[in-house]
């Protein structure tokens, strides 16, 4: 036995030799591991122990939550950049930390270049849970479904596919020449009428009645409702999320009452002319649109997020998004030209010496037009349609400039302190197209007006379609009227008052100009235009 036992035990010197190289890679991981560890926990210390950005000063509790005023907290956001001498400012609202970013600069470091931990969206309980507009693809979380529905629209809307569109977006602004010619007074109506024209055949396919269309009536009474929940802490509940389960009842929960209304618009919104734009092509007589096309391929595809409802939720992004933004861009060259009556001027000697007598322009013209592009890139710039857009929110802890960003903040793109930099745009307030050509072309060290459609991977797939869509209008209305200030009977001017409405799409409040033909030739070319089925002119 006892042999047997000594034969079973095997020589301690192979036990030892064996075990050896086991022990030790086992304590180089230890070791690594701690070492990980410990790196990790004073990057966490260190970084715990940076300042945070500079701001104003924080009341106990409520921080900066009576600080930020509630109309136009874009321009104070800027003061404070100036004053506290920073491009990037930070607020703390009720324990909910805010960074806003104030230049190009900044954005381009944080938002651009560390997108994967800046492109998620805050939970938004007013908009989101209690309004239902969580199917939004500007509000959606950041993640699988939200790429499924980015994808869909970024194809939809993308440079190329945008181009195969130009035909609505053509007729749409002969359509808007011919409402000017009989009703002038009601011009931001005809804008509307339009930019939903557009939106509403590109993305369903359907053709919207000459008046008083439901769907452009339903999208209207929806998007007013989102301007004004959509600025953050306009309701308590945004900071205090446990507010939404207040009964309706309650005291104080008038804001649950008006939200179970605001629900019907955005569900309806989401709905209705989808289910239009599907009997449209079942019965055969649908035309070329984002939701036809998307139907078709559904089939083949292998993602999962892929289904019925993401075709329904992106075309509503679209079709919700996509009207307001223009038409305050639009509104807003009226304005301009108000302000700037040789701009005016110049765009529409460049137009006649390109056209000549007896034509409208077109699409292959905008080449050939720098001065007109130019002159859209301002009114891009001058005043922002999203000031300050939907903000991002900071997945995870971030350290930028010797400053700790904490985990969990909104971060804010200022776009109107981006557009009003008065080192890359020297006199900010002033309406001058020529800031952005050098020598009568387009100059490149002047920065586009990128900001006003957003940042990183949030920048709005539709930028495409809704610059065309400002371009093809400014420049037909250019080409046969003539805008200035309204004079009365007194003989007075009426000058505008240049006020704007604060919200998340941010547009002229209604003022007066005079809209008239340029000459005799403009008027007749337009009444000519009346005679022929769709607008359409040729050339």
């Amino acid at each position: 036995m006892a042999g047997r036992n000594s034969e079973l035990k095997p020589p301690p010197v192979h036990v030892a030799s064996s075990m050896a190289p086991f022990d030790l890679c086992l304590g180089i991981w230890v070791i690594s591991g701690l070492g990980i560890i410990l790196y990790i926990l004073r990057q966490r210390i260190t970084r715990s122990k940076l300042p945070l950005p500079p701001g104003p000063r924080k009341l106990p509790l409520v921080g900066n939550l009576f600080d930020v005023p509630s109309k136009y907290e874009w321009e104070t956001y800027m003061a404070w950049s100036r004053k506290f001498k920073s491009d990037i400012i930070h607020l703390s609202l009720a324990g909910t930390s805010v960074i806003v970013l104030c230049s190009a600069e900044v954005t381009d470091a944080l938002l651009e270049k560390r997108s994967s931990i800046y492109s998620d969206r805050p939970t938004l309980p007013m908009l989101g849970d209690l309004m239902g507009w969580d199917f939004h693809l500007a509000l959606m979380k950041y993640g699988n479904k939200w790429r499924t529905h980015r994808r869909l629209l970024s194809e939809g809307l993308d440079v190329v596919e945008s181009k195969s569109f130009r035909p609505k977006q053509l007729a749409a602004a002969h359509g808007l020449l011919l409402r000017l010619l009989h009703t002038p007074d009601s011009f931001m109506d005809h804008i509307r009428q339009m930019m939903s024209e557009i939106i509403i055949s590109v993305a369903y396919g359907i053709d919207v009645l000459p008046a008083n269309d439901p769907l452009i009536s339903l999208v209207e009474e929806g998007v007013k409702t989102v301007d004004e929940a959509g600025i953050p802490g306009m309701f308590l509940v945004d900071w205090f999320p446990a507010l939404k389960h207040v009964p309706d009842w309650f005291p104080g929960a008038g804001f649950k009452r008006k939200a179970k209304e605001w629900r019907k618009l955005s569900q309806a919104i989401r709905d209705v002319p989808f289910s239009d734009a599907k009997r449209h092509i079942a019965s055969g007589t649908a035309s070329h649109s984002f939701t036809a096309k998307n139907l078709q391929t559904l089939s083949d595809s292998a993602d999962a997020y892929f289904q019925e409802d993401a075709v329904k939720a992106t075309a509503a992004s679209m079709y919700s998004a996509g009207t307001d933004t223009t038409v305050s861009g639009i509104t807003t060259f009226f304005l301009a030209m108000l302000a700037n009556a040789e701009a005016q001027r110049k765009a529409q000697m460049e137009i006649d010496a390109v056209l000549g007598a007896g034509h409208l322009p077109d699409f292959q013209d905008e080449e050939t037009l720098p001065y007109v592009s130019a002159l859209v890139k301002e009114v891009l710039r001058w005043r922002s349609v999203t000031p300050i857009a939907v903000p991002h929110f900071l997945a995870a802890e971030d350290e930028y400039r010797g400053y700790r960003l904490p985990a969990g903040s909104l971060v804010i793109g200022n776009a109107w302190g981006i557009l009003h930099d008065e080192v890359m745009y020297p006199d900010p307030d002033a309406f001058n197209p020529e800031r952005f050509l050098l020598e009568g072309k387009p100059n490149p060290n002047v920065r586009d007006p990128q900001a006003a459609f957003g940042f990183g991977r949030r920048i709005c797939p539709g930028r495409h379609l809704a610059t065309s869509s400002l371009w093809i209008a400014v420049v037909s209305i250019l080409a046969v009227y003539d805008i200035s200030k309204t004079v009365p009977e007194d003989g007075e001017p009426i000058e505008p008052q240049h006020q704007y409405s604060s919200a998340l799409v941010s547009a002229p409040l209604p003022f007066k100009c005079s809209i008239k033909p340029r000459s005799q030739a403009a008027a007749a070319l337009l009444e000519s235009m009346a005679n022929q089925d769709h607008y359409s002119l040729g050339r």
